[in-house]
């Protein structure tokens, strides 16, 4: 009795066991039924969570545009490094006429070492590397150090066109060619947070959008290894490179610009420096330079942010004379025979004194001749007989007070309020107002151009990713200031302050060119009123017109609080002026040469560089043959151009081994002529005719590795 309850406790037992265990697969299995037959659990969507463990979306940035000068040389570029990556499986190739894998693995591997390697003897390391990595059964490999690559090296690659062969970015950064050089006007980028890079200041920031391009992007299905699945469909975009932008500066001249800043201001004292040249037939910017600057490259030197061309207000001093003079003429009131009392003038508002520079002036002189003197006795006199209302229109009607829209960013308005009768007076002579210097080159673009101001621009054109020109500036005319009666006296009058026997400004004057122009020196405000008192405190500026006969170029030099002699102040404006009438050919030996000596240079490419030679020594012209090839392939001048008997003739050779010539007494021109023929890059330190070079005479001449130092003298 007592046994059969034991078993009937064990079979209870093990029902109890059976149920729990039953009940515990009835859950799994239903939660199992739940998990296959619904997309969410616990709040997961299972489909998108699988995928998302499986695929990989990877960006790919597009190639930021080139800056570049007028004439095509890369000012600001792309430097970032690469990582290449070979697609092998077949599978990524949908159309057998358009590879997207890597066919010929042998000459992959061959023209890939043909950019990696430098020597024979890597290339051929390279080549059976590179082989292996190829040859593997995968859907893609990455090339281990030998793919690691530089921005022209990729660019070397792509121009290989092969198929299969595609880049990854490993570190993205902006190049910029000559350091400081026109940094305030190419500004700077730098890579954000997520990887693009970003322009920041300049040219870099007022055009960042056509620059930038478009991203795009690759979608596809990876494996544990992180390799793409051959089975995977991809989805692609790829990306839209950037546009490229091309200045209207001239590296030629904007290299002279730059010397000429540099020398000015090494080892003397001042607030800031800057020279700015404009072809005013056109409103192109060729050449600014100024001090300080800083490298975009490392923002070294970078403490202002504003650009001296846009950005800097200041008092201009008697270069307004310029305007004043010209209101009076348009106004009727000026006859430049009339004579008045100079020295001094009292005005009506309470007694304020107008004073002469030499506050005794210069006894009872006409006003043509006070111009050539920069009277403010005189400039006052008009300015009264003028009155407020019309001196503020007439300086408005100049593009004094608001923005030339230059496409720059940071560009100011300046100021223009005349109200008083003291207000008028220093306005007529450059005090109590503020202009930029764009607004003042844009002004005297009209001297230039017979009275018509004509907007000044930064940007030559912009070319997008396919070739298409998106955007080609050209000249715009602003305004009619002034009758061309009125132009040709202030002509007359710019020459006077310069060339006239009683002129204090001959020292401004090159000798190769004439020029006109007015200077200035403008007191600076003080920030508790009043002005500076100062030995320096002083804005001294040049702004000028060449060449006189028939003007074409606009600059404008000017320097703030400098500390030094006179004569820094015009040989600056005359050596600088000197190098670039060479460089543009207006000079006056070109204009006033008897005929008898003028030859015109016909085409020489593709003939025989002996016969070239004793041709030119005929016709009385001297040959720098470079290089000792049998033909011609390049030469200067070109075809067409005008020269001197005696002129230098460049002919570069088929040969390209190039050895140094004896440089020693060629201008500025020519050995810019000569370093651009042979794509040299070359620095200037001086004025004047080459004295020494750091590349001795006869040396092989490598224009990759190899940059010529060129000292000029006197």
């Amino acid at each position: 009795m007592k046994k059969s309850r034991r078993n009937s406790k064990i079979h209870l037992n093990v029902k109890l066991t059976m149920l729990v265990v039953g009940l515990f697969f009835c859950v799994i299995i239903a939660k199992l039924c739940y998990v296959v037959l619904s997309d969410n659990v616990d709040g997961i969507n299972l489909t998108e969570f699988a995928n998302n463990r499986n695929t990989t979306k990877e960006t790919l940035y597009a190639d930021r545009g080139v800056i570049y000068d007028v004439n095509g040389k890369p000012l600001a570029k792309n430097a970032n490094s690469y990582k290449i990556i070979a697609i092998l499986s077949s599978s990524r190739t949908t159309d057998p006429d358009n590879p997207q894998h890597v066919v010929d693995k042998d000459m992959t591997a061959t023209k890939l070492c043909e950019v990696l390697a430098s020597s024979e003897e890597s290339k051929s390391s390279c080549t059976e590397t590179l082989k292996g990595y190829l040859n593997q059964d995968l859907y893609q490999v990455e090339l281990g150090n030998w793919g690691r690559i530089t921005e022209d090296e990729r660019q070397a690659i792509l121009a290989l066109d092969l198929p299969g062969i595609e880049f990854e970015t490993l570190a993205k950064k902006r190049q910029y060619i000559n350091s400081s050089w026109a940094s305030y006007i190419l500004g700077y980028a730098r890579s954000n947070d997520d990887g693009e890079i970003v322009g920041e200041m300049g040219i870099e920031s007022y055009f960042n959008d056509e620059l930038k391009g478009q991203n795009g992007y690759v979608e596809y299905q990876q494996d544990a290894y992180g390799y793409k699945m051959a089975t995977s469909e991809e989805i692609r975009e790829d990306a839209v490179s950037g546009s490229d932008i091309y200045l209207t500066l001239d590296s030629d001249i904007q290299n002279i610009l730059e010397n000429a800043i540099a020398s000015f201001s090494k080892d003397k004292t001042l607030d800031w420096a800057f020279f700015t040249v404009m072809d005013a037939k056109t409103g192109a910017i060729i050449g600014s330079a100024s001090n300080p600057n800083f490298n975009p490259n490392t923002l070294e030197g970078l403490d202002n942010y504003l650009n001296p061309l846009v950005g800097y207000q200041y008092e201009p001093g008697s270069t307004m004379k310029i305007f004043s003079w010209l209101a009076a003429m348009e106004n009727g009131i000026y006859n430049g025979e009339d004579t008045y009392q100079s020295g001094t003038v009292t005005l009506n508002d309470g007694g304020t004194v107008i004073k002469d520079f030499n506050n005794v002036g210069w006894g009872t002189i006409n006003y043509d001749t006070g111009f050539a003197y920069s009277s403010n006795v005189a400039a006052t006199n008009l300015a009264l007989k003028l009155g407020s209302a019309k001196l503020n229109d007439y300086y408005n009607l100049c593009g004094f007070g608001e923005e030339t829209e230059i496409t720059l960013p940071g560009e100011a308005e300046g100021m223009v309020d005349i109200t008083y009768e003291s207000e008028l007076a220093n306005a007529s002579f450059g005090q109590g107002i503020l202009v930029t210097p764009i607004q003042m080159l844009q002004a005297m673009s009209a001297i230039v151009n017979d009275g018509v101001m004509i907007k000044p621009y930064i940007v030559d054109k912009i070319v997008d990713s396919n070739g298409n020109v998106t955007m080609q500036s050209e000249r715009t005319e602003v305004e009619r200031i002034a009758s061309s009666e009125s132009i040709a006296k202030m002509k007359q009058l710019l020459y006077n302050v310069v060339y006239n026997s009683f002129s204090y400004n001959k020292g401004y004057a090159p000798d190769n060119v004439t020029i006109a122009g007015k200077t200035g020196t403008a007191q600076i405000a003080s920030d508790t009123g009043g002005y500076l008192t100062g030995e320096y405190d002083y804005i001294k500026s040049f702004l000028g017109i060449f060449p006189y006969e028939e003007p074409r170029y606009v600059f404008y030099f000017a320097t703030k609080r400098f500390v030094g002699p006179s004569a820094d102040l015009y040989n600056i404006v005359s050596n600088t002026i000197k190098e670039i009438a060479n460089i543009v050919n207006v000079t006056t030996e070109q204009n006033d040469v008897d005929a008898s000596k003028i030859i015109y240079i016909t085409q020489y490419l593709s003939k025989e560089t002996t016969t070239v030679k004793e041709d030119l020594k005929k016709i009385g012209l001297t040959p720098i043959v470079l290089g000792n090839g049998k033909y011609i392939i390049n030469q200067y001048p070109l075809s067409g151009s005008k020269v001197i008997s005696g002129s230098k003739v460049f002919l570069l050779t088929d040969d390209s081994t190039i050895t140094m010539p004896d440089v020693t007494g060629w201008s500025t021109n020519e050995i810019i002529r000569f370093c651009n023929l042979i794509n040299l890059k070359y620095t200037l330190t001086g004025y004047g005719k080459v004295i020494s070079t750091n590349i001795a005479k006869d040396t092989v001449i490598d224009t990759n590795t190899m940059t010529l130092e060129i000292t000029l003298g006197v």
